[in-house]
């Protein structure tokens, strides 16, 4: 577990989870699905039951090449961060990036602390050389992180989510390492 303190010091502990994290973690998206429209998922659409998901997390931190993280704050879950990989041997040195912060604590750092573990993680995997992630084109707070971060546009998908009546355009960005 590491601990690291925000902007307006607050102290997170951040840690690798576990199978017995899965129920919070879908609670977690369940609610947080409902604070902005620039995820791939709304309230209450994060739909995975908790054996699955078990599943899921055993299997991630058994590959070499994919980690999730979870933040806390006085053991309130504010964040996941994720590097998910392929296990094809064409194409596991491509990490799919994914983070989700609690509308609570965004604009104070956390985004980019999580942001700098898995770029950091990901150079001492020994497999990932390319990490990739979309977000919809006028998500300008988070595209501004990753372009300091270092990722480059790719490309655009065009019309790719319909929310709430209007379709939105998704940017692929990639950071090679």
């Amino acid at each position: 577990m590491k601990q690291v303190k925000l902007r307006n010091g607050i102290s997170v502990s951040i840690r690798e989870a576990a199978r017995e994290d899965a129920e919070q973690m879908i609670d977690f998206y369940n609610e947080v699905g409902g604070e902005t429209d620039f995820l791939s998922f709304g309230k209450n659409e994060f739909q995975r039951n908790v054996m699955e998901y078990e599943g899921f997390l055993d299997a991630a931190r058994a590959e070499q090449n994919s980690i999730i993280l979870l933040a806390f704050i006085n053991d309130e879950m504010v964040s996941i961060a994720s590097i998910n990989s392929s296990q094809k041997p064409r194409s596991k040195h491509v990490g799919t990036l994914g983070i989700v912060i609690s509308k609570t604590y965004t604009g104070i750092g956390l985004g980019r602390i999580l942001m700098e573990s898995l770029i950091d993680w990901a150079k001492q995997n020994g497999v990932t050389r390319k990490i990739s992630l979309v977000t919809r084109e006028d998500n300008d707070h988070a595209i501004h992180l990753y372009r300091k971060l270092g990722f480059e546009e790719e490309g655009l998908i065009k019309e790719e989510n319909y929310i709430k009546g209007s379709y939105y355009n998704t940017l692929v960005m990639a950071l090679f390492i």
